[in-house]
């Protein structure tokens, strides 16, 4: 399946009407799309990194500087990052929009896709990091909006875990 070019521009424009001025990411499949469209808007910085953990400290300096920032991973990207989340963004009150695209679940054809997607959701919850499935493109600007808005008045990681449903052409 492809992934859906419709719905990578519904989030965009959503991250776009939230102020988001910095994106981090690493290639994925599901997120190529909103990356690709990162790099291509003059108001928008594209951050490539090396592993996601970069993100963390990114997202810390664009805080700090007054600008806001989300972060692009995949599930494995956040199981990755834990170490920064918890010694950075939890110690220094940092808020992160974390876009998560959630791998792993029914449907899922990549078998090294399936270990990382099983633990995200208990990992967010034992980290007492609030999430979110999104799952419907017509409900993805309201989710971002007010993700951001948590992650900034609780000065704490955020995530949204972009699902199949959205992420992929139907």
């Amino acid at each position: 399946m492809p992934v859906s070019v419709t719905n990578s521009k519904v989030i965009f424009d959503a991250l776009k009407r939230s102020e988001i001025r910095i994106v981090s990411a690493l290639p994925e499949t599901w997120l190529v799309h909103l990356i690709n469209m990162t790099e291509e808007d003059p108001e928008m910085k594209l951050v490539r990194i090396t592993r996601e953990e970069e993100a963390i400290g990114i997202s810390a300096g664009a805080h700090l500087a007054g600008v806001r920032s989300a972060l692009l991973m995949q599930n494995h990207g956040f199981l990755a990052a834990i170490n920064p989340i918890v010694s950075l963004a939890f110690l220094y009150k940092i808020p992160l929009l974390m876009l998560i695209s959630h791998r792993g679940h029914m449907g899922e054809k990549d078998p090294w896709q399936t270990q990382g997607g099983r633990m995200t959701e208990p990992v967010l919850k034992a980290l007492g990091i609030p999430y979110v499935h999104m799952a419907d493109p017509s409900d993805a600007a309201r989710q971002i909006a007010e993700a951001q808005t948590l992650a900034e008045s609780s000065l704490s990681p955020v995530a949204l875990l972009l699902t199949r449903q959205l992420m992929w052409e139907t």
